[in-house]
Order: C-alpha cells, then sequence, then structure tokens
C-alpha cells in the first residue's frame, strides 16, 4: 500500500522541477524508473520507523485520517531524495527532510500518537528476543569463586 502516488510527487515539484529532477537520458520525459526508485525508498525509510510500534505498510484506506499526514511526511523524503541528485538542494528541502525524520523518530519512541480513529495493527514481530523456563542456574559465577 503507497502511501503517495508519483502524480502526488509531480504536484509537490511542478511539472518542470519534476522532469528536470528526473530526466537522466536529456530527452525531457520524466524518468519514471526514477521517480519510482525514490517513492518506494521514502516509503521504506517511513515505514522502518513505524514498524517500531505497527504492522506497516498502514493501510490508509482503512485509516483514512493518517492519509494525508503519511502522505506529507513521504513527499518530505521524496523531495530531497529527488533534488539530492541534482545539488544544490535548498535549505528550506533540508529543513523539511530534518522535521520529518524527527517526527518519525518520535512516533517510533512513542512520543507522538498517531492520529487514528481505528486502533492501528501492533507489530507482532518484534515480541520476546530470548526466554527461559525451567530451575534457575545451578552452577553461579559465585559458586565457582573458589575453584
Amino acid at each position: 500500500m503507497a502511501y503517495i502516488a508519483d502524480a502526488d510527487i509531480e504536484e509537490r515539484l511542478g511539472p518542470q522541477a519534476y522532469v528536470q529532477l528526473t530526466d537522466d537520458d536529456g530527452d525531457g520525459v520524466a524518468n519514471v524508473g526514477v521517480v519510482e526508485e525514490a517513492r518506494l525508498g521514502a516509503e521504506g525509510e517511513v515505514n522502518s520507523y513505524l514498524a517500531h510500534r505497527w504492522t506497516v505498510p498502514i493501510d490508509v484506506s482503512v485509516h483514512p485520517e493518517l492519509a494525508n499526514v503519511l502522505a506529507s511526511i513521504t513527499l518530505d523524503l521524496v523531495e530531497c531524495r529527488l533534488r539530492s541528485r541534482r545539488p544544490p538542494v535548498p535549505a528550506d528541502v533540508i529543513r523539511k527532510r530534518a522535521h520529518a525524520v524527527d517526527w518519525l523518530k518520535s512516533v517510533a519512541e512513542g512520543r507522538i500518537k498517531l492520529p487514528s480513529a481505528v486502533g492501528l495493527a501492533p507489530n507482532t514481530t518484534q515480541g520476546a528476543i530470548a526466554s527461559s523456563t525451567g530451575a534457575g542456574r545451578t552452577l553461579s559465577r559465585d559458586a565457582l569463586a573458589d575453584y
């Protein structure tokens, strides 16, 4: 499930910048592969933070109240990725990316709650790493200290 579409990226950048930042072969047409790579990379980055708490990707059709905030954060990351291909990157783009990453870190740490009307599915893959059962240790460091 995608948080944004290529058309959203073009709308964010404007048609001229969209082509300039992605047209590697100089034919005056945006390279869809470059756009897709930037989009998938940004969505993966968003999901890497969200996965600390929830199952990802978050289905925005089930949680429409999250669609705009996830789209905005993802677009901030995509814009920086694409503009980094043609330096210098404008300061406001770098600032938006830094803000997006800070926000994602805060969400992952639980300091910011996502505004979801229906509870999000927790990430169940992050259970206990190891556990033991049975009697305690027979030989401990203290018991072996005299040997």
